[in-house]
C-alpha cells in the first residue's frame, strides 16, 4: 500500500518536471518575442511621432487651441508622442498575444483578440482626428480670406465656427467608428445643423447688416436718378 502511494507521488512529480521542462522551451520563446515586439514597437512609435512632427502637427494643435484648453485642465499632452504611444501600444498588444497564444493562454488569448479586434477602429479615429485638425486649420484660412473679399464684419468668429463644425463632424465619425450607438449620434447631428446654421446666420447677418443697408441706399438713389430724369 505505502509502494502504491510512492509509485503514484513519484510519478505525479516526474509528470509535473516533464511538464514543466517542456514548458520551458515555449516560455523562452514567447519573452524573447515578446521583448523583440516591444522594441519594434517603440522604434516604430518614436518613427510616427518623429513624421507628425515633421508635418508640423504640434503647431496645428497648438493653432487650433487644443493644447491651451488641455493645459487650462491642467492635462499636459504632446500630441506627435500621444498618437506614437498609441501606435506603438497597439504593437505591443499584437505581440503580447502571440506570447501568450504560444504559452497556450487560451481565455487571456481569446481576450487579447478581441481588444486587437477593436484597436483598427481606435488607430481609424486617432487617423480621422489628424486629418481634422489639418482640415479645419485649411478651411479656416480658405473661408478667412473669402469673407475679407466680400468685406464681412466678424470674420475671425466665421472662422472659428468653421473650424469647430469641421472639429464636431469628425468627433461625431469618431464616435462613430468607436462604435457608439449612432441613433445617438443621429440627434446630435440634427441639433448641432441647427446651431451651426444659426451662428453662420447671424454672423452673416450682424456683419452684413451694414453693407446690405449701404447697397439698398444705393439702389434708392439709381431709382430716384432715373425717375428724376
Amino acid at each position: 500500500m505505502i509502494q502504491d502511494w510512492s509509485t503514484i507521488t513519484l510519478n505525479a512529480l516526474q509528470g509535473l518536471w516533464q511538464g514543466f521542462l517542456n514548458f520551458i522551451p515555449n516560455l523562452l520563446i514567447a519573452i524573447i518575442i515578446f521583448i523583440i515586439g516591444w522594441f519594434i514597437a517603440c522604434g516604430i512609435g518614436r518613427l510616427i511621432a518623429g513624421i507628425l512632427v515633421g508635418l508640423k502637427f504640434n503647431r496645428l494643435f497648438e493653432s487650433a487651441g487644443w493644447k491651451e484648453a488641455l493645459e487650462k485642465a491642467e492635462l499636459k499632452i504632446d500630441p506627435a508622442g500621444f498618437i506614437g504611444a498609441i501606435c506603438k501600444w497597439v504593437l505591443v498588444i499584437v505581440f503580447l498575444l502571440a506570447s501568450v497564444e504560444i504559452l497556450g493562454l487560451t481565455e487571456f488569448a481569446d481576450f487579447l483578440k478581441g481588444v486587437v479586434g477593436w484597436l483598427p477602429n481606435l488607430i481609424v479615429a486617432a487617423a480621422i482626428f489628424v486629418v481634422a485638425v489639418i482640415i479645419a486649420e485649411f478651411f479656416e484660412k480658405i473661408v478667412k480670406a473669402f469673407v475679407k473679399k466680400l468685406e464681412v464684419e466678424n470674420v475671425k468668429l466665421i472662422g472659428k465656427i468653421v473650424r469647430w463644425a469641421i472639429y464636431v463632424f469628425a468627433a461625431l465619425a469618431i464616435l462613430l467608428q468607436l462604435g457608439i450607438t449612432p441613433t445617438i449620434i443621429n440627434s446630435i447631428v440634427i441639433g448641432l445643423i441647427g446651431m451651426i446654421s444659426l451662428a453662420f446666420g447671424l454672423a452673416f447677418g450682424l456683419g452684413g447688416k451694414e453693407h446690405a443697408s449701404k447697397a439698398i441706399e444705393e439702389i434708392k438713389e439709381k431709382i430716384s436718378e432715373r425717375s428724376g430724369r
